[in-house]
Formats: structure tokens, sequence, C-alpha cells
């Protein structure tokens, strides 16, 4: 059974390893100090994806990302892997969204890709953690969806119905669910490990490109993208997914940052309690009149 899915990946900052330097005075996330990286879920959720194709003969992988020309490196590190191609979502009018923009533009996108049967992603994003975009996108397309999966075990049709079977993290164990296709699929960093880059694939793609990353003419290998037609990644603007202005970047991102604090615990401030009645007694009014509980 052929099937054509789409991997939801982002580049994000390595907010793994954040030094003095990671925020800036503005209080913003200062991405030149922080390396970018393939954001690790999506690296799980991409693992799937493969894993589908090759139980599969004759499907594809393709990864959507959104981002600038640079986030062209995520595609390409999938294409390593074993994707078959790739769309970039870069415009200026797409900077500054929310995960509420973000969706809208994902979502316009695979709308554009056309005949989807599998779209899947990282549960969330390490620079956000806010696990709403994959749900976000499956609601504004009208898809099912399976979250906090950690292995998508088959797809099989039944009746002329194509249904998906995934092996999904619940609060005190695990549950296996049937999904009827399209689907839309999130999938927790607990799942398998993304296999590692392939040589050969590498140095298939390691020149594969968007237009804006695209060396200049007349500069060593322009003439590679007029012979292999596999080095030209896709990418798309706000007006080539006919996307709404309004709902993307800024303009359609509610969600407003007023300020972030970097706070740093002084062991001064720390306590030592016992297990007396009386300590605890005095820590559980202390919690109350900080209004910590209520």
């Amino acid at each position: 059974m052929a099937l054509k899915i789409v991997v939801l990946a982002k580049q994000v900052p390595d907010t793994r390893n954040v030094g003095k330097d990671a925020m800036t005075a503005e209080g913003t996330v200062n991405r030149a100090a922080l390396p970018a990286i393939f954001n690790p879920e999506d690296l799980n959720a991409l693992e799937q994806a493969l894993r589908l194709k090759e139980q599969n003969p004759g499907s594809t992988v393709g990864i959507l990302t959104m981002g600038p020309p640079r986030a062209g490196e995520i595609i390409r590190q999938g294409l390593y892997r074993g994707a078959d191609t790739g769309w970039l979502l870069t415009d200026r009018l797409f900077a500054g969204a929310d995960t509420l923009a973000t969706s809208y533009a994902l979502a316009t996108a695979i709308k554009k890709i056309g005949d989807v049967d599998i779209v899947i992603g990282g549960r969330q994003a390490i620079d956000g953690d806010t696990a709403q975009v994959g749900p976000q996108v499956a609601q504004k397309l009208g898809l099912n969806q399976v979250t906090y999966v950690e292995e998508v075990k088959e797809v099989k049709e039944v009746n002329g119905v194509k249904k998906v079977t995934v092996k999904r993290v619940i609060d005190g164990g695990v549950e296996t669910v049937e999904a009827p296709l399209p689907v839309v699929i999130t999938v927790n960093g607990s799942a398998a490990p993304c296999r590692p880059q392939n040589a050969k694939l590498v140095m298939k793609y390691k020149r594969a490109t968007c237009p804006m990353e695209r060396p200049a003419e007349g500069t060593p290998y322009d003439y590679l993208y007029e012979e292999r037609p596999e080095l030209n990644l896709n990418q798309w603007s706000v007006a080539d997914v006919d996307g709404d202005v309004m709902q993307c970047g800024l303009n359609g991102s509610p969600t407003k940052v007023k300020a972030i604090k970097n706070i740093v615990f002084q062991a001064k401030e720390s306590k030592t309690l016992t297990a007396s009645d009386a300590d605890i007694e005095g820590m559980i009014k202390e919690l109350l009149e900080e209004k910590i509980i209520g």
C-alpha cells in the first residue's frame, strides 16, 4: 500500500545547552549564540515515517518545515536518512509566528501538497514546549489525530478503509489505538531514535538547496541544479500556499511574550525541614500565605 507521508520538522536552537549568552538584553532567545539543530522529537517522528515507508512499498516521505533559508538544512538531514523530498516555508510574513500562526501556515502547505495520508511530527519543540502545533494542524485540516505516540505499528486496509494502528502513552500505561486515514500523529521522545545519516545519501544530496540558498551563477557546482532535478528543494512563500497574511507571522499570533526572567536560586534561600509536625505545619502555612498552593 503506497502512502504519502509528510513529516513536520523544525530547526530549533539547542536549548539543552544554554549558556550565559543564551538571552538577549530584550529578554528574547539569542539564536546566534545557540547551535541550530533538528528538533529531537521530530527526529523520532521521522524514524516512524521511514519505517512506514519500508513496510509499504511505493510510499514517499517528505519533510515540511518553516523558517529562514538556513532551515533548508533540516530537509537535507531528512534526505540523508531516507526522505524523498521537502518543502521550506520561508517568507518574512511568516516571522514571529506563535503556535496558532505556525499551524495555519503548515496546514495551508499541506493542502497545497495534497492527497496526504499521514502527517507526523514530534510531540513538541524544545524551544517552545507547547505541544500545540500538531493538534492545531489536525483541527485546521479537519483530520483525525493521535498524540503521544511511541510506535506506529502498521497501516492496513479493511473493507476499503485505510487505518493506522499505533501504541501511545497514557497515564498509568499504554494503549493501542486504531485511526482511519488521513491522520495527524505526534510522537514522543521515548519512541525509537532516528537512524543515522546514510553516507551514500549524504553524497547524493549534500548540494540539495532551496532557491534562496543556491550559489550564484558562475560559482562551482551551479550547473548541477539543471542536470539533477532532485537537488532543487521546494521553497514556498505565503503567496505560494495561498495564505492569508493576517493569519501568518505576527499578524496571526495572539500570543505576546511581555517579559522573560532568568531566575537563579541562591543557596541562602533554601531551608532545611525536619519531619516534625511543627515544621510541616509551618511549611503549609507559608505556602498558603504566598499563594503557592490554595
